[in-house]
């Protein structure tokens, strides 16, 4: 892949969350960094330098569209001047369109992340799908990983070794919690409410051996930060 198409990747990914995010509510330029920063672990260190070049093409192409705080009600209110950003129509549409869609892109590491914290809003059709694309990427990366450790193992020093074990384990980690959230997804049909305990929200037994037990709860970062 050369430099241009995972910059262009990243671009795509980050409007996608913009979206997302002025779905729930109009925002500031500010508060939808901050946003974003918080919960999409993708976009951790995302600068105004990215965001705001990122609001103008989504304002251009109509997907959103801009009000003075001054014509805005309650905490939307604020500091004179301040620009909020709503989405229009089309963005909805936009959103929802891509939403519905489950393709490899949707399970690589950039992306994943900001879709699996937009399924509250994806049809458990997709969301299975996309899940289930994850889980056979991880698979095949862990085989790999397993597979180059053993044959670098006696040049390895300790350290390194080390380092070694610790990238298997957090690959393992990815492995059964995608697998909790299969088996989840499977049983239930509606979107998951992980904060409320009960039959929709308690994931079966793992299918693993190890018997470790349900997948926790996602957090507001990313499910690679919660291990």
């Amino acid at each position: 892949m050369t430099g241009r198409e995972v910059r262009v990747s990243r671009r795509e990914v980050l409007e996608l969350a913009i979206l997302g995010q002025l779905d729930a509510a109009p925002m500031h330029g500010y508060e939808l960094r901050k946003q974003l920063n918080a919960r999409l672990g993708a976009f951790r260190t995302l600068s105004f330098g990215s965001l705001y070049p990122a609001l103008r093409r989504l304002t251009a192409a109509g997907l959103i569209t801009e009000a003075s705080s001054d014509s805005l009600p309650h905490a939307l209110a604020g500091r004179r001047g301040r620009i909020v950003y709503r989405l229009t129509d089309a963005g909805r549409a936009r959103l929802a369109e891509t939403l519905a869609t489950a393709e490899p892109t949707a399970w690589d590491d950039e992306a994943f992340d900001v879709r699996f914290s937009l399924f509250g809003t994806t049809d458990a059709r997709t969301r299975l799908r996309i899940l289930e694309g994850r889980h056979a990427r991880m698979v095949e990366r862990l085989s790999m990983l397993r597979e180059s450790t053993q044959r670098a193992r006696e040049r390895m020093d300790a350290y390194t070794a080390e380092l070694a074990r610790h990238g298997l384990e957090q690959v393992e980690r990815e492995v059964e919690w995608l697998e909790n959230l299969i088996d989840t997804e499977r049983g239930t049909p509606g979107a998951h409410d992980f904060r409320t305990p009960g039959p929709a929200a308690s994931p079966p037994q793992s299918r693993r051996s190890s018997g470790r037990g349900a997948a926790g709860a996602p957090s507001t970062t990313t499910h690679k930060e919660q291990e």
